[in-house]
């Protein structure tokens, strides 16, 4: 989101309105083909391992239509270079100040104005990461996680349909009850 002071220039996908879409078995491949691209690209910065995470990393869970994938770092020191370098196959970085998420950088891909993937790169033995993977294994073993956390999904959608954020937020409490029971 270059040039994030000046308003008019904030990219449409900025904002888009939060559309949960029925489960789609492409994307799992979607995911697999966005992790092998993404690996290939940041190999050379040190990324060992990416990870398919979110809803679309869940089979049978209606999701935002977004690929989310989150990379391994050792350090977040080149992380520039690596925006420079992700910029070319329609990747945005989302600087920290805005993402107001500090412990990660984040990375938006885009195509034709919508998201069509993220990227979370974490450092190196942030406890978020396995969080993360706990929360989609124990989705994906447990149907009805997976069906409680579509109703909730769903709801929250409507109620925040143009607030990414609180809606995110929204969801922090059953996400949080899944990763500690």
């Amino acid at each position: 989101m270059e040039n994030s002071d000046d308003h008019n220039n904030i990219p449409v996908w900025a904002f888009e309105a939060i559309e949960i879409k029925e489960p789609n078995p492409m994307w799992k491949d979607k995911g697999i083909q966005e992790r092998e691209e993404l690996y290939n690209l940041l190999s050379p910065f040190g990324v060992k391992q990416i990870e398919h995470i979110g809803s679309t990393a869940i089979p049978n869970l209606p999701a935002k239509p977004i690929i989310d994938l989150m990379a391994f770092i050792s350090s977040l020191e080149h992380v520039n270079k690596i925006a420079e370098h992700l910029f070319s196959t329609d990747w945005h970085y989302v600087p920290p100040e805005l993402d107001k998420r500090p412990w990660r950088r984040f990375f938006v891909k885009v195509k034709n104005d919508k998201r069509v993937a993220h990227l979370h790169i974490m450092q190196e033995g942030d406890e978020r990461w396995e969080k993360q993977l706990i929360f989609r294994n124990k989705l994906r073993a447990h149907p009805h996680l997976v069906e409680e956390y579509a109703n909730l999904k769903s709801q929250l959608a409507k109620e925040y349909n143009k607030n990414r954020e609180d809606y995110t937020e929204a969801k922090t409490d059953f996400i949080n009850k899944v990763i500690y029971n």
